[in-house]
C-alpha cells in the first residue's frame, strides 16, 4: 500500500465509510480482495464465503509507535482488505436477493396492491417506519407475493429491518429504568420508538451515511466512543452496526455498561464485529430467540443478540 499511514487516515477509517470510497481511495487492496472473492463466486462454494470472511478479519489497527509502527502499513492494508470484503459480500448476498425477485431489467418497484399492503403495515407515510402490529402482518404479509422485493428497495436508503410492537415493548421491559443510548442510530426509528414507551434514552450516530439517510437534529452527532465517554449508560443498544466496524469494542472496554442489545442478523458476516465478540471476556453473549422472531420481515433471517455484564467473582 503506498498511502503514508497518518492519523488522518485512521480517523477517516473509523467513519465506517462506505464500499465504493474504500475502491476509489485503495484500489489495489480492491483488485485483491475482488480476485478472491470472484474465485469463490466462480467454483460456486458458498460456505467458503465464511471461512474467507474469518481468514481476512484482523485485530484493531492501533496508533502506538516503535516496534508496531514498522509493521501498521501492512496491518492497515489487511484490515481494509477486510472491510472491504465483508461490505463487498453484503452487496453480493443483497444483488442475490434483488435477482430472486425475478426483475430482470427496468427499475426495481412493487406493483399498486403489494405496495399498498407494504405501506400500509410497515410506514407511517413515506419511508417513516411504523412499530408494526404482528397480528396484522401475520395477517396480510402473505398475500404480498413480491415480498422479496422489500429489502433491496429499502436498504439503500439505510433500512435493514423493521420492529415490530411486540419487539419495542419487551426491549422497552428489558431496560426498565435504566439509562440508555443507542450507537449508530441512524434516523433514529428505533430510539424513536423505544422513548414512546417511557425509555430513557440518547439517540447518536457519526452522519457517516448522509447521502443515504436523513438524520433527525436528535440524533447527536457522536462517534460512538465519544458517545459511550459522554453518556456512560447502563444499557447501549445497537441495530445492524457493519461488518468489522472498529466502536463495539468501545462498548465492552466501558465500565458502565452493563447490558448490550445487537439486533443483526443470523449470518454473522453480514453485520457486527465478531472477532471483538469472541475476544471479550466480560459480557456473556446469548442469542435471544424470542426477541430475534419479533424482528420483521421473518425472511431477513435477523436475530438479536444480547450481551450481559458478568458478575464480579470475591476471591
Amino acid at each position: 500500500m503506498k498511502k503514508a499511514v497518518d492519523k488522518t487516515t485512521l480517523a477517516w477509517i473509523k467513519t465506517n465509510p462506505s464500499l465504493d470510497e474504500l475502491c476509489v481511495r485503495y484500489p489495489e487492496e480492491w483488485a485483491v480482495v475482488q480476485q478472491e472473492i470472484s474465485a469463490i463466486v466462480a467454483r460456486g462454494a458458498a460456505e467458503e464465503l465464511k471461512t474467507y470472511l474469518e481468514h481476512v478479519s484482523t485485530p484493531s489497527v492501533r496508533t502506538s509507535y516503535g516496534k508496531q509502527q514498522k509493521n501498521i502499513a501492512a496491518v492497515l492494508s489487511k484490515f481494509i482488505r477486510s472491510r472491504m470484503a465483508h461490505e463487498a459480500v453484503k452487496k453480493l448476498c443483497l444483488s442475490t436477493l434483488a435477482a430472486d425477485t425475478g426483475v430482470k431489467k427496468g427499475k426495481l418497484r412493487f406493483n399498486l396492491f403489494n405496495g399498498y399492503i407494504a405501506q400500509r403495515l410497515l410506514f407511517f407515510r413515506g419511508l417513516e417506519r411504523k412499530p408494526v402490529s404482528l397480528f396484522w402482518f401475520r395477517l396480510f404479509w402473505p398475500l404480498v407475493w413480491q415480498r422479496k422485493r422489500l429489502m433491496p428497495l429499502v436498504q439503500p436508503r439505510g433500512i435493514y429491518c423493521f420492529y415490530s410492537r411486540e419487539l419495542v415493548k419487551c426491549l422497552a421491559q428489558i431496560i426498565a429504568d435504566r439509562s440508555c443510548l443507542e450507537i449508530g442510530a441512524g434516523d433514529g426509528t428505533l430510539t424513536r420508538f423505544l422513548k414512546n414507551q417511557g425509555v430513557r434514552l440518547s439517540a447518536t450516530d457519526n452522519h457517516a451515511w448522509k447521502n443515504a439517510v436523513t438524520y433527525p437534529e436528535w440524533v447527536i452527532k457522536l462517534d460512538a466512543g465519544e458517545a459511550l465517554d459522554v453518556y456512560a449508560p447502563e444499557v447501549v443498544v445497537c441495530s445492524w452496526p457493519p461488518s468489522q466496524n472498529e466502536f463495539e469494542r468501545q462498548v465492552f472496554n466501558t465500565p458502565s455498561v452493563q447490558l448490550y442489545i445487537v439486533i443483526g442478523s443470523r449470518h454473522q458476516f453480514a453485520f457486527g464485529n465478531w472477532t471483538v465478540y469472541k475476544q471479550q471476556s466480560s459480557f456473556e453473549l446469548e442469542e435471544d430467540k424470542k426477541l430475534s422472531d419479533l424482528v420483521l420481515p421473518p425472511e431477513l433471517g435477523s436475530a438479536v443478540y444480547v450481551f450481559r455484564r458478568k458478575p464480579l467473582t470475591s476471591e
